[in-house]
């Protein structure tokens, strides 16, 4: 099967949601035993009992200015090569280098809006990101979720949340509504990274508490305003979920230092950021490597660790080699060939990918637009005013 096959399925030619079945046993904390020996950084029982009761737990404090430090160095020196690009091509008036790490592209975006779109399907793994997601203490917190054997997913993101921005502000859904159904049936656990104080104010995260338990994927709808998003109606929390939605809300402010790790079915949403900094943020996921990689065959795991090889070197080399954001457009883009020069395509500010096919398309914009519109491979399209 090629890797284009592979995202599409056998009876209809679309990978449906696929939201009939549910398996909350994997989610189960019974099913883990409680490690007796910690190692490094290593959680208390209680904390890891919470991640699997609630679907999500905060952990503060857990990393130290030296781990985050190099990867606030690294996104400025994306905003900056960013900056010079755009400038050398006429698309903004000054490099505004004297803008700090917080407000920088701000202003880029200001002359060329969607800046921060094109920093956020950048796809390249700088080394501070590298070491971040494979430090040591966090893997070994990992080890705690889902067992000695660990793999990087290939979805992992840096969220260039700019202040008052609809293309940053995430709406509800659960992760396993972006992947393939594989991510159904498997914990793909994920560490919530901010790099600076995230509050209520300036766009954290809010989580529906215990929307996991019934190991359920709620029908979502295809997309979100005018972004790239999936959503899930609160509506459908409640019916599906069993989520009380004036009690089961929690807002989820973290520290830097800290991180929000959640799993893969809890439903979760990011709050706009009314702040006038930009709210930067990583997210770093990981599974089983025995277990398929969940993303449609575009892009495989990468072994980070093995209790088979305690000397195990990570090969860096084709992970990294392979931006997921440019595989995933030709999935989705068949028949619109809607940037025939690769100065446009070096600007291009939407983003596409399988999860639009997934679900019904009940809201047309720009990103949408420039997909394959075939009905014969589509779910039934409802354009919206």
């Amino acid at each position: 099967m090629t890797t284009k096959e592979a995202i599409t399925d056998e009876s209809d030619n679309v990978l449906p949601g696929f939201t009939g079945k549910c398996h909350p046993e994997i989610f189960n904390l019974l099913a883990r035993p409680d490690i007796k020996e910690k190692k490094a950084g290593q959680l208390p029982d209680e904390i890891i009992r919470k991640f699997f009761e609630d679907g999500y737990v905060i952990v503060e404090n857990f990393f130290s200015k030296e781990e985050l430090e190099p990867c606030r160095k690294a996104i400025e020196e994306f905003v900056d090569q960013l900056a010079q690009k755009l400038h050398g091509a006429g698309k903004i008036k000054e490099l505004y280098s004297e803008c700090g790490f917080f407000e920088r592209l701000t202003k880029i975006g200001e002359d060329f809006p969607g800046a921060n779109i094109i920093l956020h399907k950048y796809g390249v793994l700088p080394q501070a990101f590298k070491d971040l997601w494979t430090n040591e203490r966090l893997l070994n917190v990992v080890e705690q979720l889902i067992g000695p054997e660990i793999s990087g997913h290939p979805v992992w993101n840096l969220r260039t949340k700019t202040p008052q921005n609809e293309a940053t502000t995430v709406p509800w859904h659960q992760d396993s509504a972006y992947l393939d159904r594989n991510s159904y049936t498997v914990l793909q656990p994920t560490a919530w990274i901010p790099l600076l104080d995230a509050n209520a104010e300036n766009g954290c995260m809010q989580v529906a508490h215990k929307g996991h338990k019934t190991g359920k994927v709620a029908t979502h709808q295809c997309c979100y305003g005018n972004t790239w998003y999936v959503m899930l109606e609160e509506g459908e929390m409640a019916k599906s979920l069993g989520i009380n939605l004036e009690k089961d809300i929690v807002t989820c402010p973290v520290p830097y230092g800290g991180m929000l790790l959640l799993n893969n079915l809890i439903p979760h949403r990011s709050l706009p950021n009314l702040s006038k900094k930009i709210r930067w943020s990583l997210d770093l996921r990981w599974q089983k490597p025995n277990h398929p990689a969940g993303f449609y065959g575009i892009k495989e795991h990468l072994l980070f660790r093995t209790s088979k090889n305690s000397s195990h070197k990570i090969d860096w080399s084709g992970f990294e080699g392979e931006n997921r954001w440019d595989i995933q457009k030709e999935y989705v883009n068949d028949l619109q060939d809607v940037l025939p020069n690769a100065e446009d395509a070096d600007f291009d500010t939407t983003i596409q990918g399988p999860w639009m096919k997934k679900w019904d398309l009940v809201h047309h914009n720009t990103h949408t637009t420039k997909m394959d519109s075939s009905k014969g491979s589509w779910h039934e399209i409802t354009v919206k005013a």
